[in-house]
């Protein structure tokens, strides 16, 4: 059985709102659980194809900094 996460998760948040996206978000941070991570990557996906060249290289200089740390 094949199952493709980035339909599953697109499909479990299509009529989400902006706070329940939100809440996703924060509460898979929180909880620190790997099960999570293929969620968030969906998320970053959907924001990185997005976003404007602008967009995409603040992204990658707060990723830089975030590593940093």
């Amino acid at each position: 059985m094949e199952i493709d996460i980035r339909k599953s998760i697109m499909d479990n948040f299509k009529d989400a709102d902006q706070n329940e996206i939100k809440q996703s978000i924060v509460s898979s941070i929180e909880i620190n659980d790997e099960i999570t991570l293929p969620g968030l990557g969906v998320f970053f996906e959907i924001l990185w194809k997005n976003s404007d060249e602008n967009s995409q290289e603040f992204i990658l200089n707060t990723l830089s900094k975030g590593i940093e740390k």
